[in-house]
């Protein structure tokens, strides 16, 4: 049962008013249903009970404070990629030594914080990478925690920007190179073999390119263990789709079916990164119309909410459902909902059948993930609150920013 839903006439987050949430701390306005959360963890946890498992929630998908809060109090692990997404999991609780870090571009200062903070694994994803991780561990009397980030080469049949286990990807070691470098990375006093990593996209809906990309990488496990390198872990990564529109997601039994199968009697743990799939339909974007605008050829309802709160449509060209959150009676007329920002690509959604007049508010479905984690000040514009609903309870878990702290940190020239 979803998290938002209609109660006479009007909807709800759990037992919480939105239209409530909205009068108290103004639009736009992002909301999170902790039983949503805590709801999508537990199942894809307990789909995979008996079978050593480490779940580390991909935090780049929401950073927020409350939302990594939740997940740290399930026991779950992180998956991050940058010192500052180390810091924030810190922060709110969570343990660096269930934490894997990933990312193609890790900083020596960024490599320093995570060995001082004992995380789980890095994730390296070049030799040249490699190189440097020795370097720091040994000058700092440490053996850093490894995994190489395999490119097995597969096409998960998603969104090209999204897209990161093919061979022209920016991402991961290629598969024929991978042998070659664990044999050096075993030869490197500063480095420890944890496990192998692959990470091939987001919004996957299909089991095909999971089921071969995780075969090539387990082929390559028992290559490894051949030559005597035996691996403590393998992180199959993450990537499972959600529902925006008329997708069709993998269900949570058929994935972890599919893992149980691949799984069955090796000796190695199994780590996984989901993050969309935790987060995406536990939150919404409440945004009011400011105008309605009505031109020969379209109309346009202007709403507050704009490109620099939710980027995804005008980056990803993405659907997000939208709604009323007291709906009306009156009879729909096709609208593209348009923010402030001055840009041609600041739009929300596109054609959209609404009954609206100025004031409405509107909940913008599927925000919980890669929305307020992109968002931005442009157009000097502060970014929005962020509530979580937790029963019939509303927190104010990151307050508005106000116009004065966005410029706090400049300085005009001298006179």
């Amino acid at each position: 049962m979803t998290a938002f839903a209609l109660r006479d006439g009007e909807l709800f987050a759990e037992r919480v008013s939105l239209a409530a949430i909205a009068e108290r701390h103004g639009t736009p306005c992002y909301v999170y249903s902790r039983a949503s959360l805590e709801g999508a963890w537990r199942s894809l946890d307990s789909a995979l009970a008996g079978l050593p498992h480490l779940v580390c929630y991909a935090v780049k998908a929401n950073s927020t404070l409350a939302v990594l809060d939740v997940f740290a109090r399930l026991g779950g692990g992180f998956d991050i990629v940058s010192g500052g997404e180390l810091a924030r999991v810190v922060a709110a609780g969570g343990d660096p030594r269930r934490t894997v870090f990933s990312g193609v571009g890790k900083s020596a200062a960024e490599m320093r914080a995570a060995l001082e903070a004992d995380i789980l694994c890095f994730n390296v994803e070049s030799e040249g990478e490699l190189e440097r991780l020795d370097g720091l561990a040994r000058a700092t009397g440490r053996r850093a925690p490894v995994s190489l980030r395999v490119n097995p080469d597969v096409d998960p049949k998603t969104h090209p920007y999204i897209s990161t286990g093919l061979k022209e990807s920016k991402f991961g070691i290629p598969y024929a190179d991978a042998p070659a470098l664990y044999r050096r990375a075993a030869a490197m006093p500063g480095i420890a073999i944890r496990g192998i990593d692959m990470h091939i996209g987001s919004q996957i809906t299909e089991l095909g390119p999971y089921r071969e990309a995780a075969s090539k990488l387990l082929g390559l496990v028992d290559r490894l263990a051949a030559d005597g390198l035996l691996l403590e872990h393998v992180d199959v990564g993450g990537g499972l789709g959600v529902r925006y529109r008329d997708e069709v997601p993998v269900p949570v039994a058929d994935y972890a079916a599919l893992l149980r199968e691949l799984f069955s009697g090796r000796r190695e743990k199994l780590v996984l990164e989901p993050g969309r799939w935790l987060v995406a339909n536990a939150g919404v974007l409440l945004t009011r119309v400011e105008y309605l605008k009505r031109g020969p050829g379209k109309r346009f309802a202007i709403v507050d909410a704009a490109m620099n709160d939710l980027i995804r449509p005008a980056l990803y060209d993405a659907w997000h459902a939208v709604e009323p959150v007291r709906p009306r009676g009156d009879v729909a007329e096709r609208w593209d909902l348009v923010g402030p920002v001055c840009e041609s690509a600041d739009f929300l959604a596109l054609d959209r059948a609404l009954a609206l007049a100025p004031g409405d508010l509107l909940a913008i479905r599927s925000a919980g993930a890669y929305a307020m984690a992109m968002s931005s000040n442009y157009n000097t514009r502060p970014r929005a609150a962020e509530v979580m609903v937790d029963g019939d309870r509303a927190h104010v878990v990151r307050r508005r920013e106000s116009v004065d702290e966005l410029f706090a940190s400049e300085t005009p020239l001298p006179r």
